[in-house]
């Protein structure tokens, strides 16, 4: 994503539940950041000449075998590092102090003493601070060299730093919301001990991108698929910013879209953008190969499959529609995101939580180079970038919606009479949540239909034995993590009046109100 000269702080991740949050926070400062996994090498780490080193929490002991680590000859390397939670303890112990289990653990909201008035990491602060604790441990003795700057009931060194190595270190978590002056702590390491320039910005996002992709493509043909999303669409804008009309964009209506989704892509986007629109109905194809199909994940890679296939048929129609008979569109296109990769398992060697055509679903045969734009960028980003593009804000600011569309949001097989359903359902729920000017302050209401499931219900004075319907809705910053949204009661009421009124079908409206983790913000 970036240029060679641009700075690049790297998170390495020791299975903590904020590694990301880290990350963003370091962007927010206008200083890029990557997250890598704590099995990196510290030859592999000094290879990618990062900028600085952020080792994050995580839920080992130090002392525990097997526990992850970080070579000690990494912190001679002359890279500034800045320890959290367990990387602080973890920087503690290889570079000689002392981290014990005292029993006097620390969990929520601590109060912090600052006890080095010229510290760096804590310039300009108060001296007492409320910040966000979670450990067990706690560092006892500091290593050589190290200054302690700050202290709390539960850890005696809360803080330290080695102003001539540009090594720091803090036992709670900066990175949360919950920390006070947390991000401004964060920003002085990457600032006044780590000496890094806050000069990364979107534009620079779209200049280094433009470079990047003009000198991929050359003059070759680019398509790309639009699927109504922000992040398609973004990832089309960008590519047209560099390529002009060697791009075409491939509309595949796959029978799977919300209500009015074909007709917003085929004219709104188009009329804003001006780049060259291909629409492929291929409803048919879809509902065939999707017939009978009840596994969330099965269905995904039908529809990675399925949606690669029309877009080959699509591109080989792109080149006989321009007359450049024996010319082949080389590139294809994706909006994959930062959270997309890192939840796929790459990036930071974590699980695979999800896969869809945006990164896991795509077949070994694919004829295309891929071109991926935003794939170390969040959603936030994403959306920043889309309106430096000049992108209407009715796109910009458009709810997520996954690549295999309604097919994950129906519990169950997919046929044309549940997608109706789901459909009518989905519309009110959105039409609601927008009258109420609910939009901006969730991040996305999914809309799911247990179509395999069916409640005892009473409409019209008869009983009935309809489905339910789930709404989802949501509030997160970039999906990584989520709470369900605490909507008005009264939009609610609503929503589950007209529903149950309007679409026959259905005779129960139910709220899910789980998190993530432990629940994924869609259901399949």
């Amino acid at each position: 994503m970036t240029s060679s000269n641009q700075p690049t702080v790297l998170v390495v991740d020791f299975g903590a539940q904020y590694a990301q949050l880290i990350a963003r926070r370091v962007r927010e400062a206008k200083v890029y950041s990557e997250i890598v996994p704590h099995t990196i090498t510290a030859a592999e780490l000094v290879a990618k000449n990062p900028a600085a080193v952020i080792l994050s929490g995580g839920p080992s002991s130090v002392y525990e075998t097997g526990a992850p680590t970080l070579d000690p000859h990494f912190f001679d390397s002359g890279v500034p590092v800045f320890g959290i939670c367990y990387g602080f303890q973890t920087m503690a112990s290889v570079l000689g102090g002392e981290v014990a289990r005292t029993g006097l653990s620390e969990f929520g909201g601590t109060a912090l003493s600052v006890i080095e008035p010229n510290a760096k990491l804590f310039a300009g602060l108060d001296a007492e601070l409320n910040v966000w604790m979670s450990h067990g441990d706690a560092v006892q003795a500091a290593p050589a060299g190290f200054t302690v700057t700050a202290s709390s009931a539960g850890a005696p060194v809360a803080a330290f730093e080695n102003l001539d190595r540009r090594l720091a270190g803090v036992q709670f978590h900066p990175e949360v919301m919950h920390s006070q002056s947390g991000q401004a702590i964060l920003e002085h390491f990457l600032y006044d001990i780590a000496g890094i320039s806050p000069n990364w910005t979107m534009t620079n996002v779209i200049d280094e991108q433009v470079a990047l992709i003009k000198a991929q493509v050359g003059s070759k043909a680019v398509i790309c698929g639009l699927s109504g999303g922000v992040d398609s669409a973004v990832a089309a804008a960008l590519v047209h910013a560099a390529v002009g009309d060697q791009l075409t964009c491939v509309f595949v209506d796959h029978g799977l879209l919300r209500k009015g989704e074909a007709e917003q892509v085929a004219h709104d986007y188009v009329a804003a953008t001006g780049i060259k629109l291909k629409v492929v109905n291929a409803q048919s194809r879809f509902l065939e190969a999707l017939a009978d199909v009840s596994d969330p994940e099965t269905k995904r890679k039908i529809i990675g499959r399925e949606f690669i296939r029309v877009f080959e048929q699509a591109a080989r129609e792109v080149v006989a529609d321009a007359g450049t008979a024996g010319e082949e569109v080389e590139f294809l296109v994706q909006g994959t995101l930062y959270p997309d990769v890192v939840e796929s398992g790459g990036g930071s060697g974590t699980a695979n939580i999800k896969s869809h055509h945006n990164v896991g679903g795509l077949p070994e045969d694919l004829q295309f180079s891929l071109i991926e734009p935003l794939r170390t960028l969040f959603k936030d980003e994403v959306r920043a970038v889309g309106l430096e593009l000049s992108l209407p804000p009715e796109i910009v600011w458009r709810h997520p919606f996954p690549g295999p569309g309604l097919a994950i949001r129906i519990i169950g097989a997919i046929t044309q009479e549940r997608l109706e359903i789901l459909r009518e359902a989905d519309a009110i729920a959105r039409e609601e949540l927008t009258k109420a000017d609910l939009d901006a302050q969730i991040w996305q209401c999914p809309v799911v239909l247990l179509a395999d499931v069916r409640s005892v219900g009473v409409q019209g004075d008869g009983r009935t034995y309809g489905h339910p319907i789930v709404l989802r809705p949501v509030s997160s910053e970039d999906a990584m993590t989520a709470d369900w949204s605490r909507l008005p009661y009264e939009v609610l009421a609503r929503i589950s009046t007209r529903i149950t009124n309007e679409v026959r079908e259905v005779n129960r409206v139910t709220l899910d109100v789980t998190s993530k983790p432990p629940g994924t913000i869609e259901w399949e």
